[in-house]
Protein backbone atom coordinates (compact mmCIF):
# COMPACT_ATOMS: atom_id res chain seq x y z
CA UNK A 1 0.00 0.00 0.00
CA UNK A 2 1.17 3.45 -0.94
CA UNK A 3 1.89 6.27 1.70
CA UNK A 4 -0.01 8.61 -0.48
CA UNK A 5 -3.19 8.01 1.15
CA UNK A 6 -3.40 6.73 4.53
CA UNK A 7 -6.39 4.42 5.13
CA UNK A 8 -8.75 6.16 8.23
CA UNK A 9 -10.27 3.36 10.00
CA UNK A 10 -13.25 3.85 12.56
CA UNK A 11 -12.05 0.97 14.94
CA UNK A 12 -9.09 1.39 17.18
CA UNK A 13 -7.07 -0.97 19.94
CA UNK A 14 -9.13 -1.50 23.07
CA UNK A 15 -13.05 -0.91 21.41
CA UNK A 16 -15.24 -3.54 21.35
CA UNK A 17 -16.54 -5.22 18.33
CA UNK A 18 -18.45 -7.88 16.34
CA UNK A 19 -17.60 -10.53 14.04
CA UNK A 20 -19.54 -9.89 10.53
CA UNK A 21 -18.21 -13.19 8.75
CA UNK A 22 -15.90 -16.06 8.73
CA UNK A 23 -15.93 -19.06 11.54
CA UNK A 24 -15.95 -17.01 14.15
CA UNK A 25 -19.55 -14.71 13.27
CA UNK A 26 -21.41 -14.36 16.61
CA UNK A 27 -23.68 -11.24 15.99
CA UNK A 28 -24.79 -10.89 20.09
CA UNK A 29 -21.28 -11.64 21.65
CA UNK A 30 -18.52 -8.35 21.85
CA UNK A 31 -14.82 -9.31 21.76
CA UNK A 32 -12.23 -6.82 22.30
CA UNK A 33 -9.65 -5.43 19.43
CA UNK A 34 -5.82 -6.11 20.50
CA UNK A 35 -4.17 -5.02 17.61
CA UNK A 36 -4.77 -3.01 14.75
CA UNK A 37 -2.58 -3.08 11.40
CA UNK A 38 -3.88 -0.12 9.43
CA UNK A 39 -1.30 -0.35 6.61
CA UNK A 40 -2.33 -4.46 5.94
CA UNK A 41 -5.98 -3.03 6.46
CA UNK A 42 -6.16 -6.15 9.16
CA UNK A 43 -7.34 -6.41 13.02
CA UNK A 44 -5.97 -8.78 15.91
CA UNK A 45 -9.53 -9.98 18.09
CA UNK A 46 -9.58 -11.62 21.06
CA UNK A 47 -10.24 -15.24 20.73
CA UNK A 48 -10.98 -15.14 16.98
CA UNK A 49 -9.04 -16.37 13.96
CA UNK A 50 -7.73 -19.49 16.31
CA UNK A 51 -4.35 -20.35 14.37
CA UNK A 52 -1.95 -23.37 15.01
CA UNK A 53 1.82 -22.46 14.89
CA UNK A 54 4.35 -25.38 15.14
CA UNK A 55 7.75 -23.87 17.66
CA UNK A 56 10.58 -25.23 17.27
CA UNK A 57 12.69 -25.64 20.59
CA UNK A 58 14.86 -22.91 21.84
CA UNK A 59 16.57 -20.92 24.64
CA UNK A 60 13.46 -19.60 25.88
CA UNK A 61 10.81 -22.55 25.00
CA UNK A 62 12.79 -26.04 25.51
CA UNK A 63 10.05 -28.69 24.67
CA UNK A 64 9.16 -26.50 21.50
CA UNK A 65 5.49 -27.89 20.36
CA UNK A 66 2.26 -26.75 19.01
CA UNK A 67 0.93 -23.62 19.86
CA UNK A 68 -2.74 -22.27 19.32
CA UNK A 69 -2.82 -18.25 18.62
CA UNK A 70 -4.84 -15.78 17.18
CA UNK A 71 -3.77 -14.16 13.78
CA UNK A 72 -5.32 -11.20 12.24
CA UNK A 73 -8.23 -10.77 10.06
CA UNK A 74 -9.93 -8.50 7.75
CA UNK A 75 -11.24 -5.00 9.26
CA UNK A 76 -14.08 -5.49 7.10
CA UNK A 77 -15.11 -8.38 8.70
CA UNK A 78 -15.78 -6.99 11.99
CA UNK A 79 -18.08 -3.84 13.00
CA UNK A 80 -17.82 -2.00 16.20
CA UNK A 81 -20.43 -2.69 18.84
CA UNK A 82 -22.25 -0.22 20.55
CA UNK A 83 -23.43 -1.21 24.22
CA UNK A 84 -26.05 1.42 25.03
CA UNK A 85 -28.17 0.06 21.43
CA UNK A 86 -26.98 -3.58 22.29
CA UNK A 87 -26.02 -3.97 18.71
CA UNK A 88 -23.44 -3.14 15.84
CA UNK A 89 -23.30 0.25 14.90
CA UNK A 90 -21.65 2.24 12.23
CA UNK A 91 -19.61 5.34 12.88
CA UNK A 92 -19.69 9.27 11.60
CA UNK A 93 -17.24 11.54 12.67
CA UNK A 94 -17.51 14.79 13.76
CA UNK A 95 -15.76 17.73 15.22
CA UNK A 96 -15.95 18.77 18.74
CA UNK A 97 -14.08 21.88 19.61
CA UNK A 98 -12.02 21.75 16.95
CA UNK A 99 -11.23 17.82 17.50
CA UNK A 100 -12.61 14.84 15.52
CA UNK A 101 -14.66 12.55 17.42
CA UNK A 102 -16.23 8.70 17.04
CA UNK A 103 -20.25 9.11 16.96
CA UNK A 104 -22.04 5.88 17.05
CA UNK A 105 -24.69 6.77 14.00
CA UNK A 106 -27.64 4.26 16.27
CA UNK A 107 -27.87 5.65 19.35
CA UNK A 108 -25.52 9.22 18.87
CA UNK A 109 -23.39 8.24 21.82
CA UNK A 110 -19.98 9.63 21.32
CA UNK A 111 -17.53 6.41 21.66
CA UNK A 112 -14.47 7.20 23.39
Amino acid sequence: MSNRFKPKFNIKKGDSVIVITGDDKDPKKPRKVLEVFPDKSKILVEGVNIVTKHTKPSAQNTKGGILKIEAPMQISNVMLWDAKAGAATKIKRTRENGKLIRVSKKSGEVIK
